[in-house]
């Protein structure tokens, strides 16, 4: 019997690779709603391609357009709008998993009401886990939904992890998680030499298809630092436990490390159709249109440590997750922010943790008792972040 998936962010990279791995099986998977938010007419025809029920679109002016679209093939694809579009088509009844690539703050509340539906949540939003990782993984509990990691370094974490892994690492007599990092395009660079990089070369990764906004947290080293604080939600674990190895050939993709001396490690091609597939017919394996890896042909695996001076991202997030409370959020909020006016050419690639280290600096310590209190961290964050900006901006 098919099952029903929403895919939430359906025109990213994780959202396309998403749709190859169910092209491939068209009688395993069936598409019951794709969102997106400037792609419209790609959404369209892939809503075509796929049969879907339903699309998302961010705007009035969006649905509209979709509409034009879609009345040019006879489709009764149903167009929503929003947040709470989004949400109802995460949490739908007929719904078995949902695929949530959403990139940032954006996909927190539709991820969440896919745990809280219960439904098998496929998670590449790693900003889910970050902004609300307490509440979300307590809705995971409660309503008997399935978490699966769809990051490469996570999922390659939980292959690596035994089958009954309770959550306590002396249980199972581990001693740490090795998290791996390709470095990004800058990783043998030095900080005088990072003062005049410009966007398109952080968004050049050397291993992965990504969007703009991860690439730049790549280069940056804070989408490992966000990686780490995921981890230790989804593998109920402290940060002293991660140690990040930077692997430039992105072939190893994590490991863990246990107390007999070993070491076991998940390898394979940089693509996400891999975890994608792994997720979505777990516990299964099927074909994800990935070509083996050929051991000879790479030759050679490197690995050395980050380089916490030049790049000091990581460790503005080990920190966030430590102090708790909205830190990672307000940490997340201040890194989006600070990336997208990068990306604008309005500050520098190293005024990013610069302008980050600042709002985390004047952020009030607060737990969190619901969502209410996250999103209001990140409204918080946003506005101080970009009052901020004024004193970084390459024009003033």
């Amino acid at each position: 019997m098919s099952q029903w998936i929403t895919v939430l962010g359906a025109t990213g990279s994780i959202g396309s690779s998403t749709l190859d791995v169910i092209r491939r099986h068209p009688a395993r998977y069936r598409v019951y709603a794709l969102t997106g938010f400037s792609r419209i007419a790609e959404l369209v025809a892939a809503a075509i391609e796929f049969s879907s029920r339903y699309i998302v679109v961010p705007s009035v002016e969006a649905k509209q357009k979709a509409e034009l679209l879609l009345a040019q093939d006879a489709q009764g694809c149903i167009v929503l709008v929003g947040e709470k579009g989004l949400a109802e088509v995460a949490s739908a009844p007929e719904v078995d998993m949902v695929m949530a690539s959403i990139v940032g703050a954006a996909g927190l509340v539709p991820t969440l009401a896919a745990a809280e539906a219960g439904k098998r949540v496929l998670l590449a939003n790693k900003e889910a886990l970050v902004m609300a990782g307490p509440l979300f993984m307590q809705a995971i509990r409660d309503n008997n939904a399935q978490l699966l990691p769809i990051d490469s370094e996570h999922n390659a974490i939980f292959q690596s992890l035994p089958a009954d892994y309770s959550g306590d690492f002396s249980q199972h007599g581990i001693e740490k998680i090795l998290l791996t990092a390709s470095g990004g395009p800058f990783r043998n660079k030095t900080k005088t030499e990072l003062a005049d990089v410009t966007p398109a070369q952080a968004v050049a990764h050397p291993n992965w298809s990504m969007g703009a906004k991860i690439s730049v947290d790549s280069a940056t080293l804070m989408n490992k630092g966000l990686e780490l604080i995921e981890a230790c939600f989804l593998f109920n674990c402290r940060a002293d436990q991660i140690q990040v190895v930077v692997h430039p050939q992105s072939v190893i993709h994590s490991m863990v490390q246990y107390s007999d001396g070993s070491v076991i490690a998940e390898l394979g091609q940089p693509d996400m159709r891999t975890p994608i597939a792994y997720g979505m017919a777990w516990p299964e394996r099927i074909d994800a249109g990935v070509k083996s890896l050929d051991l000879f042909e790479i030759a050679r695996l490197d690995f050395t440590q980050p380089d916490h001076q030049t790049f000091p991202c990581l460790n503005l997030a080990k920190d966030a997750f430590e102090r708790g409370g909205i830190f990672p959020a307000v940490l997340n909020a201040a890194n989006e922010i600070a990336v997208a006016a990068f990306l604008a050419e309005q500050i520098s690639f190293l005024a990013i943790p610069e302008l980050i280290a600042q709002v985390v600096q004047v952020c009030p310590e607060q737990n969190i008792t619901c969502l209410q209190d996250v999103l209001e961290a990140d409204d918080w964050a946003r506005t101080q972040a970009n009052a901020l900006l004024t004193n970084y901006r390459l024009d003033a």
